[in-house]
C-alpha cells in the first residue's frame, strides 16, 4: 500500500525557512509559469462573511515537478479576539503521476507566509534598483516582518520605516525588526514624508481603501504590493498603476479580480487592452523588467498556485532528506 507522509507545522518549521534557497524555489516557479505548460485554476474563494472569514483554494500542475498541491486556506479575521491566529490551513501534495497522496503538509499557514514573502523578494530582485538600500513598509502584521526580512536578502538594505494604523504596534514592530536585521527600523506616521524617501515601498495590510498616494511616489522607486488579494481589498490609490512605468502582475488574470489592477480598471486609470509583462516573464526573460534607473516600477501580488505547488515539493523534499514526518499506510 502506498504511505502518506504527515509533516506538523513544527517540522516544517525545521526543514524550511525564508531564505535563499526558498527565493529561489518560487523564482523558479515564477519561470516556469511563463512558460505557458502550467495548468493553474482560477482561485476558489468563498467568504463566509457571519463570521468574517473566508477560505481559499489554490493548487496549479507545473511540468517537471514530480507533485502538485492543493492549498486549503482559511482566514477568520476575528481570531485574534478569541485568542487564535486569523489564518491556518493545509497543503496536500499529491503524485503527478498516479494522483496518490504523498503528504500532508499541516503547516497552519506557514509555508503560505514563507513563499508570499518570497515572491516579494522575487518582486524585488527583477525590479527594484540594484543598490536599492532604503525600504518603507506599510503594515504591521507578519508579512509586514517577513517582507522586508525578504527584502533584506536580496538588496542591501541600510534602513527602514514602517508604519501603521496602530501607532503602538508599528513601535514595538520596528524595535524588534531592528534586532532581527541588524539595521535600523523607525516607526513613521507621517507616509507623505516616509514613502518617497524609500527606494522600495511594500504594503502588507488588508485595506479596503487606499492608503497609497500616487503623489508620493518618485522615479526610480519600486513597490510591492500584495495586500489585496480578495475583491473588495485595495491598497493602492488606482494612479498608481497610471503613474508606473513598469506595472508587473504575478498572474494577469488574478489581478483584473483580486489585486491593485481591479481598482485601476475600475477607477478608468488603466484600460482593459493595456498589455502588461508578468512577473514570470521577466523572471524568464521574456519580458524585460526595469529599463532605466529612473523607472518607477510596481508589482502586483495577489498569490499563485504554482508558487504553493514549489513550496509543498520543495518542503517534502527537505522532510525527506532530513528523515522528518509520520509515514502511515493509505
Amino acid at each position: 500500500m502506498p504511505t502518506i507522509k504527515i509533516l506538523t507545522e513544527g517540522q516544517l518549521r525545521q526543514v524550511v525557512s525564508l531564505d535563499l534557497e526558498a527565493i529561489d524555489c518560487v523564482e523558479r516557479a515564477f519561470a516556469a509559469l511563463a512558460g505557458g505548460k502550467v495548468v493553474m485554476p482560477p482561485i476558489l474563494s468563498m467568504a463566509i462573511a457571519d463570521y468574517n472569514g473566508e477560505v481559499d483554494v489554490k493548487t496549479a500542475y507545473v511540468p517537471g515537478v514530480d507533485g502538485f498541491a492543493i492549498k486549503i486556506s482559511p482566514g477568520f479575521f476575528d481570531n485574534p479576539k478569541i485568542g487564535l491566529p486569523s489564518t491556518s490551513g493545509l497543503m496536500v501534495l499529491f503524485s503527478v503521476r498516479t494522483g496518490q497522496v504523498e503528504a500532508l503538509l499541516l503547516d497552519n499557514g506557514y509555508l503560505t507566509d514563507v513563499r508570499t514573502a518570497a515572491a516579494g523578494a522575487v518582486a524585488a530582485r527583477h525590479l527594484a534598483r540594484e543598490d536599492a538600500r532604503t525600504a518603507c513598509v506599510l503594515g504591521t502584521g507578519l508579512q509586514a516582518r517577513l517582507q522586508l526580512k525578504a527584502l533584506s536578502l536580496v538588496r542591501p538594505l541600510t534602513s527602514a520605516t514602517l508604519w501603521g494604523r496602530d501607532p503602538a504596534k508599528a513601535a514595538a514592530l520596528a524595535a524588534a525588526l531592528t534586532d532581527e536585521l541588524g539595521f535600523p527600523v523607525s516607526p513613521t506616521s507621517d507616509l507623505a514624508s516616509a514613502v518617497p524617501e524609500a527606494d522600495v515601498v511594500l504594503t502588507t495590510t488588508p485595506a479596503s481603501a487606499p492608503i497609497l498616494k500616487a503623489d508620493w511616489l518618485r522615479p526610480g522607486q519600486h513597490v510591492t504590493a500584495m495586500g489585496s488579494d480578495q475583491h473588495g481589498k485595495n491598497e493602492l490609490e488606482p494612479a498608481c498603476l497610471a503613474r508606473a512605468d513598469r506595472y508587473v502582475p504575478d498572474r494577469r488574470a488574478q489581478t483584473e479580480v483580486l489585486g491593485e489592477l481591479r481598482a485601476a480598471l475600475a477607477a478608468g486609470v488603466i484600460t482593459a487592452n493595456q498589455p502588461f509583462p508578468e512577473l514570470g516573464e521577466i523572471v524568464a526573460g521574456t519580458a524585460p523588467g526595469r529599463l532605466t534607473p529612473d523607472d518607477l516600477t510596481l508589482c502586483d501580488l495577489t498569490g499563485t498556485g504554482v508558487q504553493d505547488t514549489a513550496i509543498a515539493t520543495f518542503a517534502r523534499d527537505r522532510a525527506d532528506a532530513s528523515g522528518l514526518g509520520l509515514d502511515v499506510e493509505s
